[in-house]
């Protein structure tokens, strides 16, 4: 048995500022650098349209101005005003076109098909305290889809290749204490870097930290542990650089608190000499008694506070999340997280969201991993890319596993550089317990190549977390050559028919299904429509290489040496329509769909992945056209049997198979299908009944209370009901929506794989269709406290509002 034992920190947001005893005031911060940008398309193929760049000469000389638009006096007044987290392309309008890769990402024009909308110019202009002349100060870009080339006050910074994993640079030289500072990005997205909605522009959050010239640097903390009973030994590995013109000294030391603040613990104060330019790494333990266990049901976080003084002064300090766990992968037994045996019940997904594309904003983070969760979901696999830090905040605050993916299955420079960086990010993280080397690299992973790429990435990996192993997901049956013949997790991407095989043939290597299923389904639709190009709502339809829910969810619950698998996928996506093309924009292969409203097949695993009473009847019952006429009804349960009534008649008993459905066959007439089950004894009922006509609007948000702090927000879901409060299933009306206060709409949606409407409405007109009875507007938060209103209208219908409070 492998035994890893894992420990966690996370990045704060906001500035730093601990109260300890001779701290200097201004040490160091941490600054929001996302309000108040400039934005501007170039162009990738007129030079004319595109500021002159790659006509006029911006890298000859250092702080170029002239009349370039690197110039700090360069005139943006009339660029468009924007926020960041940005993402550009979910603004464009959707655009029927056979070009290469437009259906995989969501018929949205950009790439190099289309030059006029595939290069984005950022500005920002900020000013910095003449009081912290002397200090260091860096600017970090958590994330900018892709290639952006980066000046700060004309001088050339650098160039993140990346789209994914996000880069920071040392300005210091640069800084301007007497007026204004400005910051030019060019993004560039002509390339693509998946075959999935990838968004484009400076979609994550951007800082400035500021902080004494000997430092911690950025992911410069590693903590881990070692248990031992009911104690643990805490390894903080802290980096210290010199960037002062002399030599210097400082003292290193780390407090850990519980978390709520109190100390627990504190290591020793070491002091170390740095010269010029110098980076050495301090390794420190602390002994801590009774701990608490990071787990799914109660994800406990302790802080390791790092401190960093000369002269007796705190110059510089981190604040650092952490999680005390344990991981076993066993390959006879399967997965033991703290030593209980646990089955992954993971989903796969992408990083955009109805409405807003792939600039989400934090609250949302935390909105869909809680819908996972509620599912019975335990393990999230960041597919296929370094994810954005606030999705793993969240994972580490509200219990879910992730398994954490470098975006190529390669060892150039460039990829070795972004693999180390993703490590180093992440590697504190609660949440991580699992490194994926790589996604379906068909042209090499299974040869020499593969296996010499992942043998050097592998070695990488436990260079710099040794605390953790690695996986890769592998389109591959039962094959043992390549990638696999090193990779110590073998993953499977589908191929759940060689699992058995492969395990009988190599019996020591642990077996993962890291892309499992792919079911497509459309809400609320239950025949097949070529059409509008939908599919039915139930477990029955996959692409030739996926399977159904229930042919691989039965494997992996029934077999121990199965560690368990994901889902391909919790939500639906853009892009990668299956298993049709135009009008569809989006996948069907969510569990959730878009906005994340449950699907039928949803029930089918939340029956099986929750220990809750599960009873579900599917489709609804507005069937006028069919009077008569047989409808195919699914029941999804974890009872022990099931009796359906049509209109109070029994239509007969049928004992639940596990991990299965029941049907039957009935002959629709109008009026109320019921089902009651037993459950240990336990009398479970659920129904579906006709509905009248839609008379009303009903709108329920996700939280009434949010932080007046410009970032914080709320999802609103609307339905459509009857004058019975029965959500109508197949209404469809024009949904209309007016926010008075200190807030902003920032997207709507609705679900539907092939609605063409406009995620943001940029005239202020904010609406949305229903479709299927359902809609979706998000909110974010303002700076001014008081009550914010949101009214939801539809022709015809009564309205409905909801009432928001905004407080510090």
């Amino acid at each position: 048995m492998t035994k890893i034992s894992i420990f966690h920190p996370t990045k704060i947001a906001f500035l730093i500022s601990f109260l300890f005893v001779g701290f200097q005031a201004n040490a160091q911060k941490k600054i929001s650098l996302d309000e108040d940008w400039r934005f501007h398309f170039g162009n990738a193929a007129d030079v004319s349209k595109d500021f002159d760049y790659g006509k006029t000469a911006l890298l000859h000389k250092s702080n170029v101005f002239a009349t370039t638009i690197v110039n700090p006096k360069f005139v943006d007044t009339t660029w468009k005003k924007i926020n960041v987290p940005h993402d550009w392309v979910v603004e464009l309008p959707f655009v029927k076109s056979d070009q290469v890769e437009m259906d995989s990402h969501g018929y949205k024009p950009v790439g190099g098909a289309y030059p006029e909308t595939s290069i984005g110019w950022y500005r920002k202009h900020f000013s910095v305290d003449k009081k912290d002349d002397g200090k260091r100060f860096e600017l970090q870009f958590d994330g900018i889809y892709r290639n952006a080339e980066i000046w700060f006050n004309g001088f050339y910074v650098g160039t993140n290749f990346s789209g994914y994993v996000g880069n920071s640079y040392d300005v210091s030289d640069y800084v301007n204490f007497e007026g204004d500072n400005v910051i030019v990005i060019r993004v560039d997205a002509t390339q693509y870097e998946g075959w999935f909605y990838e968004g484009a522009g400076i979609y994550r959050h951007v800082w400035l930290n500021v902080t004494d010239k000997v430092f911690i640097p950025s992911d410069g903390v590693f903590v881990h542990s070692k248990i031992k009973g009911k104690n643990a030994t805490v390894t903080i590995e802290t980096e210290v650089e010199n960037k002062n013109l002399r030599p210097s000294n400082a003292v290193v030391y780390s407090i850990i608190t519980d978390r709520n603040g109190k100390q627990l613990g504190k290591t020793s104060e070491q002091k170390v000499a740095l010269s010029v330019n110098e980076k050495t790494t301090i390794k420190q333990n602390v002994n801590l008694s009774n701990v608490m266990l990071w787990s799914l049901e109660n994800p406990y976080l302790y802080k390791v506070i790092s401190v960093v003084k000369q002269n007796n002064q705190i110059v510089h300090q981190t604040k650092t999340r952490f999680g005390i766990k344990t991981v076993t992968f066993d390959a006879k037994k399967g997965f033991f997280l703290n030593g209980k045996h646990l089955k992954i019940q993971g989903t796969n997904n992408h990083q955009d969201h109805a409405g807003i594309g792939s600039a989400i904003p934090d609250f949302m983070q935390y909105y869909r991993v809680k819908l996972l969760k509620e599912m019975g979901s335990n393990s999230y696999r960041a597919s296929h890319n370094a994810p954005t830090p606030e999705l793993l905040e969240a994972c580490d605050s509200l219990g879910m596993l992730v398994v954490d993916e470098q975006r190529l299955l390669n060892s150039s420079p460039e990829y070795i550089d972004q693999f180390k960086r993703l490590i180093k990010r992440d590697r504190n993280h609660a949440s991580v317990f699992l490194w994926s080397i790589g996604n379906e690299e068909q042209n090499i992973q299974g040869n020499e190549y593969g296996k010499r790429i992942a043998q050097t990435l592998l070695a990488i990996q436990s260079a710099l977390d040794p605390t953790r192993t690695s996986t890769y997901a592998a389109d591959m049956a039962n094959e043992f050559k390549g990638v696999n013949e090193v990779i110590p997790i073998r993953g499977f991407n589908y191929r759940e028919f060689a699992v058995a095989d492969y395990h009988r043939d190599h019996p020591n290597q642990p077996l993962l299904g890291t892309e499992m299923g792919s079911t497509v389904t459309t809400r609320g639709i239950y025949e097949k429509d070529e059409i509008r190009a939908y599919v039915p709502d139930q477990d029955i339809t996959h692409p030739w290489w996926a399977s159904k829910a229930e042919t691989w969810w039965k494997l992996a619950a029934e077999n121990d040496y199965w560690l368990g698998g994901f889902v391909w996928t919790g939500f639906d996506y853009r892009g990668e329509p299956t298993p049709y093309k135009w009008p569809n924009i989006s996948s069907h292969f969510g569990i959730l769909d878009v906005c994340g409203f449950p699907k039928n097949i949803y029930y089918y695993y939340k029956s099986w992945w929750t220990n809750e009473d599960i009873l579900h009847i599917s489709p609804h019952w507005n069937w006028s056209e069919k009077i008569g006429q047989p409808v195919e009804v699914w029941v999804n349960t974890n009872a022990d049997e099931v009796e359906l009534f049509l209109n109070g008649k029994s239509l007969g008993k049928k004992t639940m198979p596990r991990n299965s459905h029941l049907k039957w066959q009935v002959n629709y007439e109008p009026g109320t299908l019921e089902a009651i089950a037993f459950k240990n004894g336990k009398r479970l009922t659920a129904k579906v009944e006709t509905t009248t006509h839609p008379v009303k609007v009903n709108a329920v948000a996700d939280k009434s209370t949010v932080l007046a702090d410009g970032k914080d927000g709320t999802v609103v879901n609307i339905s459509i009901v009857d004058d019975k409060g029965r959500e109508v299933p197949n209404a469809n009306n024009m949904i209309y929506f007016k926010l008075t206060g200190d807030a902003k709409i920032i997207g709507v949606g609705n679900g539907d794989p092939s609605s063409h409407e406009a995620d943001k409405c940029t005239d202020g007109a904010w609406q949305r269709s229903a479709f299927n009875g359902k809609c979706q507007v998000i909110i974010q938060a303002g700076k001014t406290v008081g009550d914010l209103k949101l009214e939801v209208k539809s022709n015809g219908l009564r309205s409905a509002a909801v009432e928001i409070n905004q407080k510090k």
